[in-house]
């Protein structure tokens, strides 16, 4: 069964040259370099709770969250351990070892895309907040439906610039040009203070804060988005990356997907998110990237759409196509 059009509602995003990456911010940003992208139509927004309930209720689809680990991989695991589960955000009231992300990340069972804040809750009054604790394969099945992708990681940065190839922020260099939140972020000390002066605590509706110059929103903050593009530690070296609000690291032999040894693929996630705060964790920015394993969801992540053209140079957007600007 598909879903509606693939580019119904999208924005068109321009080809071209781009800078992408950073060299004078976290290690595994660098090296900064330039990069030929094909335009491309792209969803505004991060897909929302309303659109991911319509493909659940037209396809039956469920979630890796609602399934147990798979018995072959986690092997060392017993049963109990393996039932279907997500990471949440959990925070406590004091300070706490900014170096242990368990400190704020536990794994509760029975927290699902429609669980988003523990069993018992729901998506009420949250419709067009981010779909969260959705995998990859969860937002690669949703992007199969409306007949669509999703971005590689330097497509995605090429986008989130909206054409400000060199700017710290998708907006300028300013993070809070003339005194306004351009991005929902974390003010306070990180985990256990947080202070709302943006508006939100937790994710916030879609929209919410303007949009770039390509006409996307929440490209930084508010949720970390999947891409395709498999993770590699730095873009100069294997060193690991430095901490951030991400949930716990996985094991060292599952950073390469190519290598015979690694178990758990992972992939970069882009954009930062709500926990994202500048006492520990500065990635509310187009070059910042973090690492996720493919088959770990969690409430600060989600992902949105794109929709490439047959011709991969065009920077003008197609005449057949039935794309909303």
């Amino acid at each position: 069964m598909t879903g509606p059009a693939a580019a119904e509602g999208m924005v068109w995003i321009p080809g071209g040259r781009t800078i992408v990456g950073c060299d004078t911010a976290y290690p595994e940003e660098a090296p900064a370099r330039e990069v030929l992208v094909a335009g491309f139509w792209m969803d505004p927004c991060p897909v929302t709770n309303r659109r991911f309930a319509e493909f659940v209720e037209a396809t039956g689809h469920v979630t890796d969250a609602e399934r147990p680990l798979d018995a072959s991989v986690y092997r060392d695991l017993p049963p109990d351990l393996r039932a279907p589960s997500s990471l949440l955000f959990t925070p406590g009231d004091h300070p706490v070892d900014l170096n242990d992300a368990s400190q704020w990340w536990q794994v509760v069972p029975g927290v699902t895309w429609y669980h988003p804040s523990g069993p018992g809750s729901d998506i009420a009054g949250v419709e067009d907040h981010p779909v969260v604790h959705v995998t990859i394969e969860d937002a690669r099945a949703y992007a199969r439906w409306r007949g669509a992708e999703l971005a590689g990681e330097d497509e995605w940065e090429h986008a989130a610039r909206g054409g400000l190839h060199q700017a710290r922020y998708e907006w300028g260099d300013e993070f809070t040009p003339g005194g306004k939140y351009r991005a929902n972020t974390w003010q306070g000390r990180f985990p256990w203070e947080n202070l709302a002066a943006d508006g939100w605590v937790g994710t916030s509706p879609v929209g919410s804060y303007p949009a770039n110059r390509y006409g996307l929103h929440d490209m930084t903050g508010n949720v970390w988005e999947w891409t395709t593009s498999w993770w590699t530690a730095t873009r100069r070296s294997a060193k690991a990356p430095s901490p951030c609000c991400g949930p716990p690291r996985v094991p060292d032999d599952a950073w390469d997907p190519t290598m015979p040894q690694a178990r758990i693929p992972r992939f970069v996630t882009k954009g930062g998110s709500h926990l994202c705060a500048p006492d520990y964790c500065r990635r509310y920015r187009p070059a910042a990237r973090s690492p996720q394993a493919a088959d770990t969801s969690s409430s600060h992540l989600g992902f949105r759409c794109i929709l490439r053209t047959a011709s991969p140079f065009l920077r003008t957007p197609p005449e057949d196509t039935h794309a909303e600007q």
